[in-house]
């Protein structure tokens, strides 16, 4: 029989205790807006990013860099450092970009006035829509990409913010959250499994920014580079998401994408800003490790 914790008993009005955020106590809190003063910088190219190297974060960083790769100059990019545990998200001028101050966000200087975009879905469509790449025009394609799309913006926090906080970085375990995000992230995992068992990628034979949006997340997780969860959830058994991760993670474009604002791991996997193409080498054959929490 299973141990059950002591019961909690909410007051009658919640409270915030600061000391019971556990890792990211101190960035967490109930309210909005900017706690500081601080300019973004800008740089000289179209698109100003400013992210940090997570899951949410190089979901943009690796659809630019395919856009790149396609000869779209009008997708260059300086990618800025957010360090969000020292809490510049909550800077003013990133406060203006994103109100509800996570990262990404990205400014869009190829339109007068600039185009101020955040969330990782919403900058993911306005990209692929302006330089028409990576998201089908019409028919079954479109619609699948943006089912996909959107499934994964709606799942992640179950992953992220449910089973990952819980499982890694809550400052106590406790059996219930634990055991109900694992049961829900392995659901997911076994709709990618069998929809990836007759199809190469989410929109058929077509790679999308779908799969952008989702490798990052339940590609690093099979792959046992966040949360250390990999034996604990036995992802050897999604074999069809384990052959897509990998189609996807070979991609140079992709190989590349992961490097840009990262600021852990090995310090060849690092590149904490992006300015120029020749700010990084490709090597194809480094380990994939994104970093990974929720608090993005």
């Amino acid at each position: 029989m299973s141990k059950k914790s002591p019961e909690y008993i909410p007051p009658k009005v919640w409270k915030w205790d600061t000391e019971s955020g556990g890792r990211f106590a101190n960035i967490n809190r109930p309210i909005a807006g900017a706690t500081h003063d601080k300019e973004l910088p800008v740089g000289k190219h179209p698109m100003q990013l400013y992210s940090l190297g997570t899951p949410n974060g190089i979901k943009v960083t690796i659809l630019l860099e395919e856009l790149l790769a396609l000869g779209h100059e009008g997708a260059e990019y300086d990618a800025w450092l957010i360090n969000i545990g020292e809490g510049e998200q909550f800077g003013s001028d990133f406060v203006a970009i994103n109100p509800n101050s996570k990262i990404p966000a990205m400014m869009d200087h190829s339109s007068n006035p600039p185009i101020r975009l955040f969330e990782s879905g919403s900058i993911l469509m306005h990209l692929a829509e302006k330089f028409d790449a990576f998201l089908p025009r019409g028919g079954k394609a479109r619609a699948e990409t943006l089912n996909w799309l959107f499934w994964q913006m709606g799942s992640a926090p179950f992953l992220g913010g449910g089973f990952g906080h819980f499982y890694a970085y809550a400052p106590e375990k406790f059996e219930y959250p634990i055991n109900r995000y694992a049961m829900e992230v392995k659901r997911q995992l076994d709709v990618l499994d069998k929809h990836f068992a007759d199809n190469k990628f989410f929109a058929g034979d077509e790679y999308t920014i779908a799969d952008m949006a989702t490798v990052p997340w339940y590609g690093s997780l099979v792959m046992g580079l966040v949360y250390d969860a990999a034996e604990f959830l036995q992802v050897q058994d999604y074999k069809n998401v384990l052959r897509w991760t990998g189609d996807v993670f070979a991609r140079p474009a992709v190989q590349r994408g992961i490097k840009v604002n990262r600021t852990t791991g090995p310090p060849e996997m690092q590149l904490r800003e992006r300015h120029d193409a020749s700010d990084f080498e490709l090597r194809t054959q480094d380990k994939l490790e994104p970093e990974g929490e929720a608090a993005e």
